[in-house]
Formats: C-alpha cells, structure tokens, sequence
C-alpha cells in the first residue's frame, strides 16, 4: 500500500510508520516540522506541511490507497479546531483526488459511559472530570470531526482509543464495532489496528474501539500522562 499519515510525528504517527515500513508499505509521513521526523527509509516520504492549509493537504493525499489522521493536541482550555479543520481539509483533498478510503483516530471519551469494575472515583468522579473539565474542548472537536466523517461517502472507519499508554511490543488486542468495556489501549496495538484497517475495508462505514486487555497502567499515571500529550 501506498499510505499518508496526518500527524506522523507524534507518538502514535512514529509507531504506525514504522510498524508499516516494516511490513513493506510505502509511507508519506506528513507533519509540520519534519526536520525532527526521526526516521529514514528509501520507502519514506517525508512531508513538512500543515493541516490547517488545503492545498497542502491536498497534495499529501494525491496517489495514496489510504489516508490515516492520527492528529493530536494536548488538553487546552481555549477552543480546539485541529481535529475538525484538519480532517475537514483531508477529506476535501481526497474527493479532488479520488481517494477512498479514510482512518481517523478519535477517542472513546467523546462518548463517555460507566465502566464495568471501574469503580465509583473512576466512572464518577475521574472520567466526568477529564472529559468535561480537562478536556472539554477537545472532545468537542473530536465529536465535530466525527460528524463530519460520517457525513462523506468515503469509506471511512473512525477509531475510537481508550486511555492511551506504552507498552515495548503489539498484544493481542481486541477490535470491536462501537463501544468495549475496557479502559486502556497501548498505542503499539492502536498503530497495528490501523495498518490493518488501511488494508482491510470491512469496517467500513462504521466506528471501532481498540483496546489492550494486558499490563494496563494506574489511571491517576495515565491522566496525568494524556494532559500532557498528543495522540
């Protein structure tokens, strides 16, 4: 395959490029400083171009056989357009071009709901918080950009992550249509999922939650964590 990453440079972007690089793709890894781009490959296509300009954008999707957005900003009270304008100007290249199909990274938060087991601090006091406090700018963004998404006829698939964390190899993850009642997804697993999803069109049309079922890490680690970090 022929793949362009949104928002290659940052955690979830790198692993995904690599892990594709691996497996023999080619790849245009698309972001705003790719001077710090940290990999190199004869496969690798290394683009400096902002996702707020559409002509930009539009000459990134030209060619490809699959888009991915894996686009990211920290937590922030002001409001957040990156999520919704950029995935507003990927798919306005890709109807110019002819591309088909569309993998955007979301997150299980913008539809937030109680957790089997979680416990009463985390469904009720931890998760309201960070999705309607800490990150209620965000996920606002995120839940226009999935509007959006859902209102193309591309072949899109949006990926819904739950608390994202590291972890040194991919697991047997689980991938669902909809909503899972696990809280955690190592981003290794999220970049598998999707490489997998570029190639494989059966989750067409529909939203997916990827989840890590071993070696999940503390939640108050994780919060403090995904302030402070990009997908």
């Amino acid at each position: 395959m022929n793949i362009v990453v949104f928002g290659a440079n940052g955690p979830t972007g790198r692993l995904l490029t690599e892990q594709a690089l691996a497996e023999g793709h080619r790849v245009a890894a698309v972001t705003r400083k790719p001077e710090s781009f940290p990999l190199r490959h004869d496969r690798l296509e290394v683009i400096g171009a902002d996702v707020f300009d559409p002509a930009a954008v539009a000459e990134a999707v030209a060619g490809r056989d699959a888009v991915v957005s894996v686009l990211g900003v920290p937590f922030g009270k002001e409001p957040i357009t990156t999520y919704s304008r950029g995935v507003g100007n990927i798919v306005a290249g890709m109807r110019v071009h002819g591309v088909r199909r569309l993998i955007a990274v979301s997150s299980s938060a913008v539809d937030p709901h109680p957790y089997p087991g979680a416990g009463f601090v985390f469904n009720r006091i931890m998760q309201p918080y960070v999705t309607k406090v800490m990150g209620k700018t965000l996920y606002a963004d995120m839940t226009r950009m999935e509007d959006l998404i859902r209102a193309t006829d591309l072949d899109w698939t949006i990926v819904r992550p739950s608390g994202l964390y590291e972890l040194p190899e991919v697991t047997d993850y689980i991938m669902a249509e909809g909503r899972s009642d696990h809280r955690f997804t190592s981003r290794r697993d999220l970049a598998a999922s999707l490489l997998r999803l570029a190639g494989d069109r059966g989750y067409a049309g529909k939203t997916v939650g990827v989840v890590t079922t071993v070696d999940n890490p503390g939640m108050f680690q994780l919060i403090r964590q995904e302030a402070f970090s990009g997908s």
